[in-house]
């Protein structure tokens, strides 16, 4: 017996190594695997559309390999990467930037679920999630470990991987996306959101952006809209544009291929730059407009003669040179229309004083809440028109596309004019009380209650019970008497709030 112990002792060892070993680091081998699936993926899809193309194509100019390789730095490109083009007529190298928006929701969307997947852990809800910091490095050094093989392989084909834009731009992606999923996994606490706009924001404009109860605030509200009316309105331009020259749009199409797969190449190039051409309209529509390379600015004031460009359905949108027309004018309705529903959104979010004393806004904050939307707006609109464009070439090619901080400027200038007003307008008349009644918020008096003609005999009142349904309290009740339940250690059953059978 004596020497049975130590033998048990030793024995046990390595299984208590092994459990120190996973609660020091829980959940990083399952969210390192997430981040290398999440990424090869992504990869397998790419490379499942080039080589479909690649098949289908009656004249292809390379082998598998070259289609592999076009995958993998399709795969960069749509992560933001600039790609260096080697086979151009002149022998020089050509950069391309320009990355399509539509093709970055795939990688953003499985790192997110992938960091997501890794946090929550188990999928019992009574596990404990896994430390943020854990599944985040976790994803995003998997994902990592796999785009930098991929990047190295894609460096062996005609498109090349600029390395200086790669380093940067994918780990960038990967962080971003992997935070958003670990926050989402964590129920979307407001903590850290408030640390960051407490570096940036003064306290008083902070609840503007981030409310109280961890929501968006009013502004940043205000703001989303105002940048999906600038897009949805710049995309509306583009489908008007492309209808007015329909002719040059099929035109296009038979210039470039001849073939039903060429022609589905190109069709499928196109939608996945349909963002790209909705923000370039919005910025148009906004004044700064676009560059069609060094020296040929498209606004609706003028248009510069660009350079030969090569033929491409999108590109037939863009109006003709020369000074523009009042049919070029009319695209300021978009920003107009922006600023006014970034206004009616602070001014209807704006509390009119029907609550508790001094709640409500006065002129100066409203107008100070519809300024920051609009700087919020155009913080957004220049992030998306720094995305949407790059360089296509090099010399004239050099600059392709709008140029954000024009971009920004023009929308903090249309907004600032048009939000301002509406807003403080919008106020205004929620303040008016109605012909006939009494302002907005405030209780009106009830009926006199009425004398009975006998008297009656005092019964009991009404019991109130807290399992009443009713603006949320039954809830709050419910979820009280459990806790108290749970923390007792009673094995009475939880009643169901907001149910009228369980009225006692």
């Amino acid at each position: 017996m004596a020497d049975v112990t130590p033998m048990t002792a030793r024995r046990s060892t390595p299984a208590a190594l092994r459990t120190r070993m996973r609660d020091r680091s829980p959940g990083l081998a399952s969210a390192l695997l997430g981040g290398a699936l999440a990424a090869g993926l992504g990869l397998a899809a790419f490379t499942v559309l080039v080589t479909l193309l690649w098949i289908s194509s009656p004249y292809p100019d390379s082998g598998p390999g070259g289609a592999l390789h076009i995958a993998a730095a399709l795969w960069l490109l749509a992560h933001g990467a600039e790609l260096v083009r080697t086979d151009t007529l002149s022998g020089l190298p050509a950069p391309m930037g320009v990355p399509p928006l539509l093709l970055l929701a795939l990688p953003v969307w499985l790192l997110r679920r992938a960091a997501r997947d890794a946090a929550d852990g188990d999928a019992d809800d009574e596990a404990p999630l896994v430390p943020g910091r854990t599944a985040w490095a976790g994803v995003v050094l998997g994902y990592l470990a796999v785009a930098t093989p991929a990047a190295l392989y894609a460096a062996g084909g005609v498109l090349r991987p600029a390395w200086a834009w790669t380093g940067v731009s994918v780990p960038l992606v990967a962080v971003v996306a992997a935070g958003a999923g670990v926050w989402a996994a964590y129920g979307r606490p407001s903590g850290p959101l408030e640390r960051v706009l407490g570096a940036v924001l003064p306290r008083g404009a902070r609840h503007l952006v981030l409310g109280p109860d961890g929501r968006p605030g009013v502004a940043a509200r205000a703001a989303a809209a105002g940048v999906a009316v600038l897009t949805g309105g710049g995309a509306l331009l583009l489908a008007v544009s492309l209808a007015w020259h329909g002719g040059e749009t099929r035109a296009a199409f038979a210039r470039l291929t001849e073939d039903w797969s060429g022609w589905l190449a190109v069709l499928l190039l196109c939608v996945t730059l349909v963002p790209n051409a909705a923000v370039w309209a919005a910025a148009y529509a906004l004044g700064p407009g676009f560059l069609l390379g060094t020296g040929a600015p498209v606004t609706p004031l003028s248009s510069a003669p660009a350079p030969l460009l090569p033929p491409f359905p999108l590109l037939a949108a863009v109006p003709d040179a020369g000074p523009g027309t009042s049919a070029n004018w009319a695209a300021a309705v978009v920003p107009v229309a922006a600023g006014a529903v970034v206004g009616w959104f602070v001014g209807r979010g704006a509390p009119s004083g029907g609550g508790a004393p001094g709640a409500a806004w006065t002129r100066g904050r409203t107008a100070g809440a519809a300024a920051l939307a609009a700087v919020l707006c155009a913080a957004l609109l220049s992030v998306l028109a720094g995305l949407a464009g790059g360089p296509l070439g090099a010399a004239s090619l050099a600059r392709f596309g709008p140029v954000w901080w024009q971009v920004g400027a023009a929308t903090v200038a249309w907004l600032g004019l048009t939000a301002v007003p509406t807003s403080l307008a919008v106020r205004a008349r929620r303040r008016r009380p109605p012909a006939g009644g009494t302002a907005p918020g405030a209780r009106r008096p009830g009926p006199a209650p009425r004398r009975p003609r006998w008297p009656t005999a005092p019964g009991p009142g009404p019991r109130p019970s807290p399992l009443l349904p009713g603006r949320g309290l039954g809830r709050r009740a419910g979820h009280t008497a459990r806790r108290r339940t749970a923390a007792a250690g009673t094995s009475a059953p939880a009643r169901r709030p907001g149910r009228l059978c369980d009225i006692p």
